[in-house]
């Protein structure tokens, strides 16, 4: 019979304290002076016995607006997608789930592989030449990003669009200042990046041009032309992408992208409130030994069997730390397989047509949207399944917010949060869980809380 909890009883600890020479517990804290040490009760609650506990965390998660219990037309960067049950049968095995760093090769077969198909799959999704095993997650990737960018050009110069996450480009601040970068930030125009002011903030002393494809507005922007400029001024063009947006769009590899980042949580990663997630990251092969994190790469052994080992690593765990690429010394190995996992499940075509699904059902919500009395599509750019409404002058995002809540729905993205510009506006994501029935109904709570 299998456990998930063993507790300790008292046979156990007088044991343990027989052995160790000692008759109480209190004895090991002898050391400590009398008068500071902690005699008294924690403030904490009562112990509770499994059973309780259970239902008192139970009661606890369900005070929580969850997107199994409420339709979610919230994203700016987690979404409510479909995660296929065998995802979750997969990483629970014990051989991934609890996996340390594969850092014996002639044990660790198993997790190499499975890490070195997630880069495969990162390549061919990105048209990028090299991907490492996975990054933190989306924002990480895009601050690693920038200091590739530095190092490989010797410029301190990065340029961002505003149109980028908001959160990525506040951890990018923080990797600036402790980098010594300048980070120059470019307005929007119409839902997507403002080329003539980037245009104007590129100059030859720029180490890369960042931008983000579908945008944070889920706009989608001319990455090409952006490439083209950047390139003009020996600059590196970072892409931060959708993975599920490229079972449609170009892939940034094959429109000037030297680095291609994003977050692989659209890939068979649950929302889970917020993260964890896991960051993808992949290179022209200019600079695959300029990459941060882990490579896995594909040899053979003695007798010509196909194996797979850590290879290039550049980072301060394995060289001196001055002369290293980055200080990232992990990866998400665990949820880069939740993408594998996903990715296999559905192929080039199911990947295509989850991505329709995605664009046709935001589309179709988008119409049914403009039609409320007083809201408005705020940007005609194309968008791929988020998109911007403007809600009537004078509405209390809150209060609004509350009565969706009230109808079971969760709202969009409050933009006025990040972007003051925007106040009064919101970012809707629609995904291909969402049904017919769900838009309609929204559409129609949404007019009556208006």
């Amino acid at each position: 019979m299998k456990h998930r909890y063993l507790p300790i009883t008292e046979d156990n600890k007088k044991e343990m304290l027989a052995t160790i020479g000692v008759e109480s517990v209190e004895d090991l804290f002898a050391d400590i002076p009398a008068s500071i040490r902690f005699n008294g009760e924690l403030p904490v609650s009562s112990r509770l016995d499994e059973y309780a506990l259970t239902r008192h965390m139970g009661a606890l998660a369900g005070k929580n607006a969850d997107s199994d219990r409420y339709v979610s037309f919230l994203g700016a960067g987690i979404y409510d997608h479909h995660v296929p049950s065998v995802i979750n049968h997969v990483v629970s095995r014990s051989e991934f789930y609890t996996a340390y760093t594969p850092y014996q090769p002639e044990i660790s077969q198993g997790e190499l592989q499975a890490i070195f198909e997630f880069q495969s799959y990162i390549c061919e999704l990105t048209g990028m030449a090299v991907a490492n095993a996975s990054m933190y997650d989306g924002a990480t990737a895009l601050a690693e990003a920038a200091n590739l960018a530095a190092g490989a050009t010797r410029r301190k110069r990065i340029v961002v669009s505003r149109a980028v996450h908001p959160e990525a480009r506040g951890v990018l601040d923080t990797y600036a200042h402790g980098l010594n970068l300048e980070i120059v930030e470019v307005g929007t125009l119409g839902g997507v990046t403002d080329a003539n002011a980037l245009a104007q903030a590129v100059t030859p002393d720029t180490a890369a041009v960042i931008v983000q494809n579908p945008n944070f507005f889920g706009a989608v922007e001319d990455v090409q032309a952006f490439g083209e400029l950047a390139h003009a001024s020996k600059a590196l063009l970072i892409v931060s992408t959708n993975p599920l947006a490229l079972g449609l769009i170009e892939a940034p590899g094959r429109q000037g992208a030297d680095i291609v980042i994003g977050d692989a949580q659209p890939l068979g990663i649950s929302g889970s409130y917020g993260g964890p997630t896991c960051g993808f990251f992949a290179v022209s092969e200019a600079h695959m030994r300029r990459m941060p994190g882990r490579i896995v790469g594909q040899t053979t052994d003695r007798n010509g069997k196909r194996g797979f080992v850590l290879t290039l690593q550049a980072r301060e765990q394995h060289i001196r730390r001055e002369k290293a690429t980055s200080n990232i010394c992990s990866n998400q190995a665990l949820l880069a397989l939740c993408a594998s996992v996903y990715l296999s499940l559905m192929g080039r075509q199911g990947l295509k047509e989850v991505s329709h699904l995605n664009l046709q059902k935001s589309h179709y919500a988008k119409q049914k949207l403009a039609a409320v009395k007083g809201v408005t599509v705020a940007f005609s750019s194309p968008t791929f399944n988020e998109f911007v409404i403007k809600l009537p002058e004078g509405t209390d995002m809150a209060a609004l917010q509350s009565k969706l809540l009230a109808e079971g729905y969760i709202g969009g993205y409050d933009l006025g949060k990040t972007y003051p510009e925007l106040a009064g506006h919101m970012l809707i994501a629609v995904t291909e869980r969402r049904s017919k029935e769900e838009i309609d109904r929204f559409s129609v709570i949404l007019e009556g809380s208006l």
